[in-house]
């Protein structure tokens, strides 16, 4: 299921899934444009719709001195320019009840992260946006269980909603991806994701730098794609060992065109139609 009612998403092959991809976060001017660029034009060749992210700022860090960004207007106005200069649609997160307002007037998709999954007044406040929203499902939250996320949007009257995987927590430093989730959270009529990179990570690490196992990223996607996954989430970086935030499990940029390749034939394989 492709997402219905997002500004500028190109779709050339409704039994595609789709892509939403970018840095982790707005670290300066340029990085962005050159991210997103180049994925556009992987997108183009392989008709798959897509949609450009990026954190506008790092809100939930282990340290207190960890990069959270560069500025939200510049960096939220960047994202913006990003999806006037492609002609794509944008998403980035969101934290609270007054951010809604505010990224909505830049973004065409508002992302709820993780561990906000169960905030009502944050859920409302985006749902009222009238914006495409992303909640993606807690680590601590059963696929179920999301249900009543979906709920809480569908009741301020926005049925623009999806639901996005990324793993469940296994002991205190590592997650794991239950790919049962992927059909079970389809049954509540939504697009359902697979975040690829943030599922690889290896949290609460003793340094308080998040690790992660990049490794895996093809492995974890194409599992994703053959349990029917309807989009991907998949962060990535010039080069991910100087990135500002979450380096260690995200791909690097000149690797993308080959995974996606891999995947488009996993998905013509199943819906050959």
């Amino acid at each position: 299921m492709i997402p219905a009612n997002i500004p500028r998403l190109s779709v050339k092959d409704p039994q595609m899934f789709f892509l939403i991809a970018g840095p982790c976060v707005v670290e300066n001017d340029t990085m962005p444009f050159e991210v997103a660029g180049h994925i556009q034009k992987i997108c183009n060749k392989l008709s798959i719709p897509y949609i450009f992210k990026s954190s506008y700022k790092k809100a939930n860090r282990s340290k207190g001195d960890s990069f959270t960004g560069i500025g939200n207007d510049k960096a939220m106005q960047i994202i913006a320019d990003v999806g006037k200069k492609f002609d794509i649609p944008t998403l980035t997160d969101i934290h609270s009840e007054e951010e809604a307002d505010f990224a909505a007037g830049f973004v065409d998709v508002l992302q709820i992260p993780a561990f906000l999954c169960r905030q009502t007044d944050l859920l409302i406040a985006a749902g009222k946006t009238k914006k495409t929203i992303n909640i993606k499902k807690g680590q601590f939250s059963s696929p179920g269980s999301m249900r009543f996320a979906v709920e809480k949007i569908l009741s301020t009257g926005n049925v623009n909603v999806m639901l996005t995987e990324r793993g469940t927590t296994f002991g205190y430093q590592d997650l794991v991806v239950d790919m049962r989730s992927i059909p079970e959270m389809q049954k509540f009529r939504v697009p359902v994701v697979l975040d690829v990179t943030h599922s690889l990570q290896q949290p609460n690490q003793s340094d308080g730098v998040t690790g992660g196992k990049p490794e895996l990223i093809e492995t974890l996607a194409r599992a994703g794609i053959a349990a029917g996954a309807d989009g991907l989430f998949i962060e990535t970086h010039p080069q991910p060992d100087m990135a500002k935030s979450d380096g260690a499990n995200m791909l690097k940029l000149e690797f993308l065109e080959d995974l996606l390749v891999k995947l488009v034939r996993i998905r013509k394989a199943l819906y050959p139609g």
